[in-house]
């Protein structure tokens, strides 16, 4: 079965192509590029037309959660896949904090059978660092490799003994994954429920400090030098957190770091209005860690960009604000969200798809994130100027968690393919 997409502006960043090229899909792999009007097909070959559009590898989110097994009223695999499509995702890493955790063989055998069934998009699991999320001993992280995952994690919580993640990085040096750290001292951070500072103290809430995430990081980035192991420090929200990455990175130690879209377009002006949905960890920061993020985002020390995934229920989210639970969705709001930074010219049109395709892949050792020829046909097509009104209650996801409600933004990804498959078409809604 064979596809043609013709008269689009293809930017593969993974072979540093920027131009006007036809694809030739065949049997789900990319069987050609060559510039418009090169390729010859059969007149019965589906064409899809992508003038004014971007085709681009299919992103790539490195940090989800699914809820399953354990959640299914907040999302299932399922509909997680289909709002990763929707969103122009086709390939995503979930999180082990479902119930039971991700931390043997059998739930991520049971993550990748549920993914089969949905056949939507590539679903590949994070592992957890310790059993149960406990913080208390190692999981098996041999077996967890050996069953697919392509990292380790215990997101939402931290590795608090300093002995436990040493030996974790260990592991992670051995088997060549990554230790995904949730950067953030608990004990200076318990009970809090947004970031410290004047506005927490204005509204009469806890706050959590910012250094509650900088000296994890530092941390862990000591520990790194002992055990050569590999740190990637999830959804960075703190300007300090960006610029201890930075050092490392200048003297060599194996430290990459991610961040959410949240983290670079919003702050904790945002919790005013007690809005539950602007309650994530890490908390929404200030303005000066918002501006020391984007330069992250400029010198490349940020090595891409995240979603950080999290869907609640209603009745999560409507309580009051000390109760309410942390995160919120974020895989329909990425792309314009990131295309804010090229308007900001933070970063350019090319390397905002970076962040969203090869770099995740490099990084996590996936054979995706590329328009290779021979190479799986996974293809989101975007229109970069759609202007629309972001509305939650129309998003795929099964929770509607987002501060992002009657935003006018810019970037409406019209159709995701994987391999070969169209797995959203926005043609359809």
């Amino acid at each position: 079965m064979q596809t043609l997409i013709k008269n689009g502006r293809v930017i593969d960043p993974a072979n540093q192509l920027d131009g006007s090229f036809d694809i030739l899909i065949n049997n789900g792999k990319i069987e050609a590029i060559e510039p418009q009007g090169k390729i010859s097909g059969s007149k019965d070959v589906p064409v899809i037309d992508a003038k004014n559009c971007v085709v681009a590898p299919g992103f790539c989110d490195m940090h989800v959660h699914f809820r399953e097994p354990g959640h299914e009223y907040k999302e299932t695999i399922e509909t997680g896949s289909a709002s990763a499509a929707a969103g122009g995702f086709s390939t995503v890493a979930v999180m082990p904090n479902t119930s039971p955790v991700n931390d043997n063989r059998s739930i991520t055998e049971l993550i990748f059978s549920q993914a089969r069934k949905t056949n939507l998009i590539n679903v590949f699991p994070i592992g957890a660092i310790t059993k149960g999320l406990k913080g208390e001993s190692l999981s098996d992280m041999g077996e967890l490799k050996e069953a697919g995952c392509i990292g380790y994690s215990d997101d939402g919580r931290p590795v608090m003994d300093s002995e436990l993640m040493r030996r974790a990085f260990e592991y992670s040096r051995m088997f060549d994954l990554p230790c995904i750290q949730h950067s953030e001292i608990l004990d200076l951070t318990h009970e809090g429920c947004m970031n410290e500072g004047i506005v927490s103290t204005e509204l009469g809430l806890k706050g959590m400090p910012v250094e509650a995430e900088d000296i994890m990081v530092f941390r862990d980035i000591c520990l790194l030098r002992k055990t050569g192991g590999r740190l990637h420090v999830a959804h960075i929200s703190s300007g300090g957190a960006v610029d201890l990455v930075r050092q490392a990175k200048a003297k060599g130690l194996p430290v990459t770091c991610e961040v959410a879209p949240h983290h670079f377009t919003l702050t904790e002006e945002a919790c005013r209005n007690y809005d539950t949905n602007a309650k994530m960890s890490p908390p929404l920061r200030t303005h000066e860690d918002l501006e020391l993020i984007k330069e992250g985002l400029r010198d490349g020390t940020i090595d891409i960009i995240a979603t950080d995934h999290a869907p609640h229920d209603v009745a999560d989210k409507q309580m009051e604000f000390s109760k309410a639970c942390f995160g919120i969705v974020g895989l329909e709001t990425a792309l314009p969200l990131t295309l804010k930074m090229v308007d900001e010219k933070v970063i350019t049109l090319q390397k905002a798809v970076d962040l969203l395709t090869h770099q995740p892949c490099r990084l996590f050792n996936l054979d995706k994130g590329s328009l290779g020829v021979g190479r799986d046909a996974d293809i989101v097509i975007f229109n970069p100027k759609t202007q629309y009104t972001i509305e939650p209650e129309k998003f795929k996801s099964r929770s509607k968690n987002s501060p992002y409600k009657g935003w006018k933004v810019r970037g409406k990804v019209l159709h995701t393919l994987v391999a070969g498959k169209t797995v959203y078409s926005a043609s359809n809604e």
